[in-house]
């Protein structure tokens, strides 16, 4: 009969439990640098992305800012090119990538582009005036600044592409080690029921010698020593024995840490789940705002094109009207922002006293403020209307700006900014 002892543990037992000790801290160790990776990787991915994104949109810039055709505006050109090759870019309207373009003249203070929608040609061909205007403005300096934000489509893909290696990665540790601890195991209980066996043997053994001793005097030397080898062999086999049953509880113990490592894996898996619904409601709600802006596009564009219609009509009326004026596009423009009937039919009776009787009209004064080289008359309408004009070079007299007394500030501006 096989029979345990209660000594106390041995160093092999505590060398064992340390081993043990110290393969669970390794598997934590491994998930802590696995979850710590991942972040960093996610991370410094995304920062690599902006790197990336704002190389190929500074070559877009640079690109769009070389203009060799001068038919028209250097100004437009370089808007819409810029409009069309970054804000429609793939990765701002589907990536959620952030690109701010700013766009300074060579003369340091014309603004050619901070964003926005391009704007419409110009509806004269003035080829002159196109090749002032880009010796001016060319070569052109442009800043460009790209972001990434947390949360986007891109970035989201970025932190699932980690996320699902990242949950392989633990699941194969996971299994590895589940493997291992299973052959330990199996090795283990094997080395136990040899043991027994072996101890079994070595019990039939001794009781066959005792029995036969209780027949014979022992005399004989021989089976005395034998007896004695037997007996300390016995307590050899006992000591492993003990030595296994405590690597098989060691054992038991780690194929328990492998199934709270697996429910982990299953829970990490859950929140895998749960951030791909998240991210589909997101991509729903993106689609939608894509559809609310390009209704809103469309409804934009069909509201510039009836005022378009309505200022290219208001211009070949003065124009056809009134020989003695020249009309820049600037004052037809503010003729249309007006709004109000009466106030327009008041702004053109006092442009037909300009044209038919400019020695009559009672000039309010010369605009001050502005260059030496600017000699700018301004002349008042409906209580709050301006309209200011100089001599003309073809005609009698040139319309620079039609404005009001709330815009006064930029019209004196923009009215600086000319050529004289």
């Amino acid at each position: 009969m096989l029979r345990r002892s209660m000594a106390p543990a041995s160093p092999h037992e505590d060398s064992s439990a340390e081993t043990g000790l110290g393969a669970r801290l390794s598997s934590y160790r491994v998930i802590y640098v696995a979850v710590a990776v991942f972040a960093l990787l996610y991370v410094y991915t995304v920062m690599g992305a902006e790197s990336t994104l704002s190389m190929v949109f500074e070559g877009r810039v640079s690109q769009a800012l070389e203009v060799s055709d001068f038919r028209e505006s250097v100004s437009v050109q370089i808007q819409r090119r810029i409009s069309e090759d970054v804000n429609r870019s793939r990765w701002i309207r589907w990536g959620g990538v952030r690109a701010s373009v700013l766009v300074i003249g060579k003369d340091g203070r014309t603004l050619i582009y901070a964003g926005g929608p391009a704007p419409p040609p110009p509806d004269a061909f003035d080829l002159m005036a196109n090749l002032r205007e880009a010796e001016r403005l060319l070569p052109a300096d442009a800043q460009v600044s790209v972001s990434l934000p947390h949360n986007t489509v891109l970035s989201n893909a970025i932190l699932l592409v980690y996320a699902a290696a990242l949950i392989q990665g633990l699941f194969l540790y996971n299994r590895a080690i589940a493997q291992r601890e299973q052959l330990e195991l199996d090795e283990a209980l094997h080395a136990r029921d040899s043991a027994a066996a072996r101890t079994d043997t070595i019990e039939q053994e001794l009781d066959e010698i005792r029995r036969r001793l209780l027949d014979v005097e022992p005399v004989e030397q021989e089976q005395a020593s034998e007896i004695d080898g037997l007996r300390r062999e016995r307590e050899r086999l006992q000591g492993q024995l003990n030595a296994l049953a405590g690597r098989e509880e060691e054992l038991r113990g780690k194929a328990a840490r492998a199934v709270e490592l697996d429910q982990e894996r299953r829970s990490l898996e859950e929140l895998l789940d749960e951030a791909a619904g998240e991210l589909a409601t997101r991509d729903e709600a993106i689609q939608d705002l894509e559809q609310r802006l390009s209704k809103a596009a469309k409804t934009e564009k069909a509201r510039t094109g009836a005022r378009t219609k309505e200022t290219e009509a208001i211009a070949r009326r003065l124009r056809t009207l009134y020989k003695n004026l020249e009309v820049d596009d600037r004052a037809i423009d503010g003729i249309v922002a007006l709004g109000d009937e009466s106030t327009r039919l008041k702004c053109e009776e006092n442009l037909k006293r300009l044209d038919g009787e400019a020695d009559n009209v009672a000039v309010r004064r010369k605009v001050g403020g502005l260059p030496n080289q600017l000699s700018i008359f301004e002349l008042s309408f409906a209580g709050k209307g301006r309209i200011y004009y100089q001599k003309g070079q073809q005609r009698r007299f040139r319309v620079l700006l039609v404005g009001g007394k709330a815009s006064q500030r930029s019209d004196l501006e923009t009215l600086s900014r000319l050529d004289g």
